[in-house]
């Protein structure tokens, strides 16, 4: 019996597999798309609270992490977050935008994953679902797929698989693995966009302080993010701690200004008050963490009984708290993947591995991150629409 054919096999019904697919179809290929998963989209439909932050209307190259940063450049400028809303226009979404650009779903993440479908329903899209991939082959100018459901056989092949963040809801190395079948190298995997964990001695000082939030402009290495910053009861998250989670190479200590916009020396030097320090600092941070803080560096008492040189140094703490974390709490915790396929293999135009034509990769299974706020799945549109487009 000879294996069903098609110009174009996607692996994965995730964002960029999905985007891929629809626009593949919509060129008139046969497309087919082979998902592991019981559901497609699961990340889309998580992502946001169920609302799907599903672009940023500032979304660049500077926005993204990789190893080779112009890569994202040409996908990204082809398909741009205004092209991803006339989609939504042409299917009547409503949106709206809160801070920093952020784009999210009126009607909820389903209605993002409702407009995908359709789009590849339009493309006249067939699907496998669930059904697991035993192995890729090559068959000629093509590819061989292996799967639970039976061979099938495909003139182009895009590998829209992701990474290995939030496993809870089916990812896999499956991309990585096929990427080192054909010979492509690949930027060792790491958790980003996750919370960072507080060693024992940090532990046992704040702990305690879970829930507890406050703005704050947090820097490692290149990245400086001021947002909000949360205390959990294994150490920091908020989005100022995930966006410098892709920035930390678990060596070097976070710095954080804990008084973003304030000038804590000359506030210290010309305030005159007789009260406790923390109580000061209190009317400027949470009260139980300038309590905490406070009785950490010994100055847990009348300002008056400190000395310049010690009104000086907590005032450069508090600009520069350097926390070094334990660690990260790892892909349980992660929204994406830093790493993947190394872009050096791959086109920047079409995604389409140097070495093997026909076999493209998308989305979060290549060495692109975005950051939080909808980059990452601007990435997945931009990076799977070039796939569709040459596939």
């Amino acid at each position: 019996m000879t294996a069903p054919r098609f110009d174009v096999v996607v692996i994965g019904g995730g964002a960029a597999g999905m985007m891929a697919a629809a626009t593949a179809g919509r060129r008139g290929r046969s497309v087919l798309v082979i998902e592991h998963y019981r559901v497609v989209g699961e990340k889309i439909r998580i992502s946001g609270g169920g609302r799907c932050n599903f672009t940023n209307v500032h979304a660049g190259p500077a926005n993204y992490l990789s190893a080779n940063p112009d890569f994202c450049r040409p996908a990204l400028a082809r398909y741009t977050p205004r092209d991803f809303l006339g989609l939504l226009a042409r299917h009547r979404v409503r949106w709206h935008e809160k801070k920093l650009g952020q784009l999210f779903c009126d009607e909820g993440s389903q209605r993002i994953i409702g407009v995908l479908r359709a789009e590849c329903e339009h493309g006249r899209v067939q699907w496998r679902q669930p059904c697991a991939v035993g192995g890729v082959t090559r068959a000629g100018a093509g590819f061989e797929v292996a799967t639970s459901q039976g061979t099938v056989t495909a003139a182009s092949l895009v590998v829209a698989t992701g990474g290995l963040s939030a496993p809870k809801i089916g990812a896999t190395p499956f991309g990585y693995e096929l990427a080192k079948q054909f010979g492509l190298s690949v930027i060792a995997p790491r958790p980003a966009l996750v919370p960072l964990a507080f060693p024992p001695e940090l532990l046992a000082r704040f702990g305690d302080l879970s829930g507890v939030s406050l703005e704050a402009e947090v820097s490692c290495g290149s990245g400086r993010f001021r947002e909000n910053l949360l205390f959990t009861h294994r150490g920091l998250s908020g989005p100022a701690i995930l966006q410098i989670s892709s920035y930390w190479d678990g060596r070097a200590p976070l710095s954080i200004d804990l008084l973003p916009g304030v000038d804590a020396r000359d506030w210290l030097a010309r305030e005159r008050s007789n009260a406790r320090f923390d109580n000061l600092l209190a009317a400027r941070l949470p009260k139980r963490f300038a309590q905490a803080f406070c009785a950490a560096h010994g100055v847990a008492r009348p300002l008056a009984e400190l000395s310049a040189a010690q009104r000086d140094a907590i005032a450069g703490e508090l600009k520069a708290w350097r926390v070094l974390p334990s660690g990260t709490l790892g892909w349980n915790k992660a929204e994406v993947t830093l790493g993947g396929v190394d872009t050096t293999g791959l086109s920047s135009q079409t995604m389409q591995a140097l070495a093997v034509p026909g076999l493209h990769f998308a989305g979060e299974a290549v060495d692109v991150t975005g950051w939080l706020g909808g980059y990452n799945f601007q990435w997945a549109w931009a990076s799977g629409h070039a796939a569709g487009m040459a596939a």
